[in-house]
């Protein structure tokens, strides 16, 4: 098993990369584990589609503040104290207000709260990866992915608990572990580390400077990034992964209970059908994909969204077998899809200026998020197929974008390292 390249890396690992990947199933488990089931919680609670869809963009527009301040915080306080701080206000605040949450108002606050996971975000990548073996980065956010993805096998013992308590009583029981999960992986975190290199740079480069007087910094940034083509088809990608995101965790549910008439405590078994697959792919494909040229897997990948979109919005009434199809061919492209762009995300970067490179990208992304909450929401009360149609289109463009910045980096050899 250790002579496995996934293995090897995990026995391998050192420093901030062990302390980073090693804590974070205290996240993901308790985050799957009620993730499927906020947008039918919020309905049960009271909420219609068209507020889930105004609390999506209300706090990805938040995100856009929060994300331009991210680097600037990030250099000021360092990686690993910004990291701490803003994982315990992001993810166990929210956690705790979804638990006791009443009505919109509760839920508006939570999704606002939530939306500083933007700043940790940036703090936390550049934690990871900074000091991180260049030649280990795909194995690390494989092995992030894998950590997040644990879940699925338990996740069936939450619909086990929807079954004997109902949804709204085991779900707010769900976040009240998740709280206490959070702040636990973070301070953890913050043990288990030390600053990076590069962050003691920035923290002493800044540290007589104001944050608007670094944030003033960010047109040379800017302008430095927009003459990198690479990092801006790098950029689309991002945006097509972010917006289809979005759409599948929160209308998912919907269209499976609503349209298709799967009972509510069946969902989690999709989730531990998902993370198999994902698992499997990860163990026995990616290591060969990993060789590849990033082209054709992306573009492979992202034909594999468009195909497990359109085998659920076919899916008729009780269609478990189709259901399953989706969720497996949707598994396939994630494993192939992620890690590939996350690699690409730290190498098209400029190492010096990461955290504010980050952050830019970060807004730029959200800019174009922001309205496919409300989007989404409108289309879902339309009819709840019109979503993950919108998908489809979203994840046919992501193939063209994988093509063109594939051919790009056939053509220019400074890019040949994002494919290694």
């Amino acid at each position: 098993m250790k002579n496995h390249s996934l293995f090897a890396t995990l026995w391998d690992l050192r420093g901030n990369p062990r302390g980073c990947v090693y804590t974070e199933p205290l996240w993901g488990i308790p985050y799957n584990l009620y993730a499927p089931y906020i947008s039918i919680y919020m309905i049960a609670i009271g909420l219609s589609e068209q507020e889930i869809g105004l609390i999506l963009s209300i706090s990805v527009g938040f995100q856009v503040v929060l994300a331009l301040f991210s680097g600037v915080i990030t250099d000021k306080l360092g990686r690993r104290l910004t990291t701490l701080i803003f994982d315990i206000l992001s993810w166990t605040v929210p956690a705790v207000i979804s638990a006791i949450a009443q009505n919109f108002w509760y839920f508006l606050a939570a999704g606002v709260i939530n939306s500083v996971w933007r700043i940790t975000h940036n703090s936390w990548t550049c934690l990871l990866v900074e000091d991180a073996r260049e030649d280990q980065l795909v194995d690390i956010f494989t092995w992030i992915q894998i950590a997040n993805l644990f879940v699925g096998f338990v996740a069936p013992l939450a619909g086990l608990l929807i079954g004997i308590y109902s949804l709204v009583p085991t779900v707010r029981g769900l976040y009240v572990f998740a709280a206490i999960m959070f702040t636990t992986k973070a301070v953890l975190t913050y043990l288990y580390t030390d600053e990076t290199a590069q962050g003691k740079i920035r923290m002493q480069q800044t540290k007589d400077q104001s944050v608007f007087s670094v944030f003033g910094e960010y047109r040379g940034v800017l302008r430095d990034l927009l003459r990198a083509p690479h990092t801006l088809y790098t950029a689309g990608i991002m945006v097509i992964i972010a917006v289809t995101a979005l759409i599948a965790n929160n209308f998912w549910a919907i269209i499976v209970t609503q349209k298709l008439n799967i009972p509510e405590e069946n969902l989690a078994y999709f989730p531990f059908i998902r993370s198999a697959i994902i698992l499997i792919f990860f163990f026995l494909i990616m290591p060969r994909i990993n060789r590849l040229h990033f082209k054709l897997p992306l573009v492979v990948g992202f034909i594999g969204f468009v195909a497990s979109q359109a085998l659920l919005i076919t899916a008729p009434q009780g269609g478990y077998a189709l259901l399953i199809l989706s969720t497996i061919l949707e598994a396939c492209s994630y494993a192939v899809c992620y890690p590939l762009v996350d690699k690409l995300t730290v190498l098209t970067i400029n190492a010096q200026e990461r955290a504010r490179i980050q952050s830019i990208l970060s807004v730029g992304i959200i800019l174009v998020t922001v309205p496919f909450g409300w989007i989404a929401g409108t289309l879902s009360a339309i009819d709840k197929d019109l979503p993950f149609i919108l998908n489809i289109v979203l994840f046919a463009i992501g193939a063209i974008l994988a093509y063109i910045a594939g051919q790009v980096a056939e053509k220019k050899p400074v890019i040949e390292a994002t494919a290694a």
